[in-house]
């Protein structure tokens, strides 16, 4: 019978792995607009939401067992802010 600590660490495994496939999702994402879309979208900076996603991701790499952490915890607001409101800006006008 697991005991309470495999089943912690088994659910930290998963969660780390799930916020770092959010993250380099984001980033892979970021990297696939030119900087033309980001002005035309109004938003900020390609170089700049490629180097806050690329922190992000580099700090789940860095610290892959604390998922939950403040630095990672604020990489992954930053992830899905993107997600929610950078990329579907960036679709819409990668679309016309």
């Amino acid at each position: 019978m697991p005991n309470v600590f495999q089943i912690e660490g088994t659910i930290m495994l998963v969660v780390s792995l799930i916020v770092m496939a959010v993250k380099i999702f984001s980033l892979v994402t970021a990297l696939m607009f030119s900087p033309e879309h980001y002005r035309a979208a109004d938003k900020l900076t390609k170089q700049a939401w490629v180097a806050i996603l690329g922190l992000g991701v580099l700090a789940a790499i860095l610290m892959p067992y604390s998922p939950l952490g403040l630095l990672n915890l604020a990489f992954l607001i930053a992830a899905f802010v993107y997600l929610a409101d950078v990329r579907p800006a960036l679709k819409g006008l990668y679309q016309r």
